[in-house]
């Protein structure tokens, strides 16, 4: 049994830790880029959370991961299995893929099954990774060198949450809903601006200097690698009040009042900031949301916006040669300009 690195025994990257946390709660806000250097627990946070999460319901041997209650986003073969009985469902972990960077664009949308037209004589449609991430993870490493026919793909999916494969004589259609996880260091190329304004959140991680914590990561994984099975026993509690929490926070979400003095604060921020659009602001106020759920209350406060203002529209903003401060900077000072400051 292969046991993954408890979520609870991450040190530091707490930025990181919450915006997969809040993306969880409420997958509206988007996806969560993760930019900084390698060997900073991009890839151990994004498994951690995932292994927290409930189990979703899926209709049984369905291969796109159809939700039984959702009749109208049901695929095809749902359907038919519909038109001719109840449909049964079964519970399945939230999956995670990755999506490799040479992947091709079969591999990924889905493509004629060889096997069995070249055996058999019979059309049938092999399932990409779009479908197997479907109402879970997926996560592209080193999302900043993907190849833009993948990119271009990838947009249209992201905002249809359709998969429509029409090649070979197919037609096939599927919901294609997860949340998109990009990790990668910028020194190494930039996201094209239509797929960064994709990702709902943005955080920025660096190598620990503080002697004391390196010395403390080291030691949990070292002591995680010799003994997996113990060590994720040792931080069962933490993680069970995590998902606790997540599960809570789900729940409770819908309850979360943005009151109009938050919403104007919201806005004057993203004007203060010069943000193209209202996405920022959109996204934004949800996260706002999520994390007050997360944090068990029914208000947004300007607490809850200050926290993450950053990680929500960092990467909105736009190029000021004029200014060569980094861009959580800019935040933080637009943050002052509008009178929010951290309490």
């Amino acid at each position: 049994m292969s046991y993954v690195f408890p979520f609870s025994a991450i040190v530091g990257q707490e930025d990181m830790k919450l915006s997969l946390q809040m993306a969880a709660v409420d997958a509206s806000i988007g996806g969560v880029l993760v930019l900084g250097d390698r060997g900073t627990g991009k890839t151990t946070a994004m498994r951690a959370l995932a292994a927290l999460l409930p189990a979703i319901s899926v209709v049984e041997d369905c291969r796109f991961a159809c939700h039984p209650d959702h009749i109208e986003n049901l695929c095809d073969e749902c359907q038919r299995r519909q038109q001719q009985g109840a449909l049964s469902a079964v519970s399945r972990a939230t999956p995670v893929v990755d999506l490799p960077l040479g992947a091709s664009e079969d591999r990924v949308v889905g493509a004629l099954d060889l096997e069995k037209a070249l055996t058999v004589g019979v059309k049938a449609f092999e399932p990409g990774l779009l479908a197997a991430a479907n109402r879970g993870f997926l996560y592209i490493d080193e999302v900043n060198l993907l190849e833009d026919h993948l990119v271009d793909l990838l947009l249209d999916v992201a905002v249809s949450g359709v998969n429509v494969v029409e090649r070979d004589g197919l037609s096939i259609r599927h919901a294609a809903r997860f949340l998109l996880v990009g990790s990668g260091n910028p020194e190494e190329g930039e996201l094209r601006p239509q797929l960064l304004d994709r990702f709902g959140l943005s955080v920025e991680v660096t190598t620990p200097q503080d002697i004391d914590q390196r010395m403390s990561i080291v030691r949990l994984r070292d002591e995680f690698e010799r003994d997996p099975e113990a060590f994720a026993k040792k931080y069962n509690p933490q993680d069970a009040d995590i998902a606790v929490q997540i599960t809570r926070a789900r729940t409770m979400l819908a309850d979360v009042a943005v009151p109009d003095a938050a919403l104007r604060t919201i806005s004057e921020l993203c004007v203060a900031l010069g943000t193209d659009g209202l996405r920022g602001e959109l996204t934004l106020l949800r996260a706002c949301r999520s994390y007050a759920a997360l944090s068990n209350v029914t208000t947004v406060d300007s607490a809850h916006i200050h926290r993450v203002a950053a990680m929500s529209l960092r990467h909105r903003l736009r190029r000021d040669p004029l200014d060569d401060s980094g861009s959580s900077v800019r935040v933080e000072r637009a943050m002052e300009s509008v009178g929010l400051t951290a309490l």
